[in-house]
Formats: C-alpha cells, structure tokens, sequence
C-alpha cells in the first residue's frame, strides 16, 4: 500500500509513508495507486492534466482577485504552468529537462502556515498561502513522480520539472514576506 494514491473525485494526490490497516479512502472512495502507471505516456499525460488544472487555478483565481498586484503575479503563474505544460509536451516528442546545478532557496515559509481552502472572496494574504501551498504540493509531486520513473530522461525532467515548482514557491513566499509578513 506504499506510494502514491489519487483521488479521482477531487484530484487529490496523497503519499503513503507508513502502512497501515484498511483502505486509502477520499471523498468516501477508494483512492487509485500511482504506482502502477503502466507507461511513459500514462504518467506524462497524468503530469500535463496536473499542470493544466494549476493554470486554471491561478487564471481562475486571477479573475476574482481584484487587488491588482496580486492578480498579475497569478496570471504570471498561469503562463509559467502552461510553459511546464509545453516542455511535457516536448518530452512526449523526445525531449528531455535538465535541472539547473543550482540549488532553489527554499524560506519554508509555507511549511509554517496553515491550511487555507479556496473560498470565494479570499483576501489576498489568504490567496498567496492557497498558491505557496499548491506549489509545495506540485513539487512534491514532481519529486514524486522521478522516484516512480524508471527511465533516466524522464527522471530527470520530472526533477527539472520539481525545481520549477521550486522556484514557483519561492517567488511567492518572496512576496509573502515583503508583503504580508513585513506589514504585520
């Protein structure tokens, strides 16, 4: 029972570290294993869904934000998911993504806060703790997903791919900081 479950009704993507008794269960549904892609296709296209789902959330998200910085920094977001989803894309046709040899900061700040679900009218400090939060998630996943990757180049798209997220988090935790964590 180790690994990875989604679940289909939600989307939800969950790693199991320690076993237990019983069945994996989400939206009063048994939750499908990850583990079992059955082809390089399969997971890519699994990839490109996750990264079209995170550009409608921030395009989404974009719209009902009227507090002008942050909707640009979201719509900026929007574009940068479709990039990732373009180079998954690129890899379906041969391509491969390297990391970058450096190493992305990481200010945690996101591993400190709570939980905030997507509500209608969330505020702006609300909506940036939302996007950390996915980001975090996304890289999670794409670190994941490298460890399921038996082929070298897809292993190292989905780490390339994580270090994207990465960078994604950063740059909102950045603004987090400057712009939440400084005014309070």
């Amino acid at each position: 029972m180790a690994g990875l479950y989604k679940c289909e009704s939600c989307r939800k993507i969950v790693r199991v570290i320690y076993e237990g008794k019983g069945e994996l269960v989400c939206c009063g549904q048994a939750m499908n294993s990850l583990d079992a892609f059955n082809s390089v296709e399969e997971i890519l296209d699994f990839a490109v869904e996750k990264e079209e789902e995170a550009y409608r959330f921030y395009t989404e998200w974009a719209e009902k934000l009227d507090k002008s910085p942050v909707r640009k920094h979201f719509e900026d977001f929007a574009k940068e998911e479709l990039k990732h989803k373009d180079k998954l894309l690129q890899v379906r046709r041969g391509n491969t993504l390297k990391p970058s040899p450096q190493k992305v900061a990481d200010l945690k700040i996101a591993d400190y806060l709570v939980d905030v679900p997507p509500t209608p009218g969330v505020n702006y400090q609300r909506a940036l703790i939302i996007a950390m939060q996915r980001e975090k998630a996304s890289f999670n996943l794409y670190n994941n997903l490298a460890t399921l990757a038996d082929d070298e180049g897809l292993r190292t798209t989905f780490l390339a791919l994580a270090q994207e997220e990465a960078k994604h988090k950063l740059a909102l935790e950045r603004i987090y900081d400057e712009e939440i964590l400084t005014e309070n």
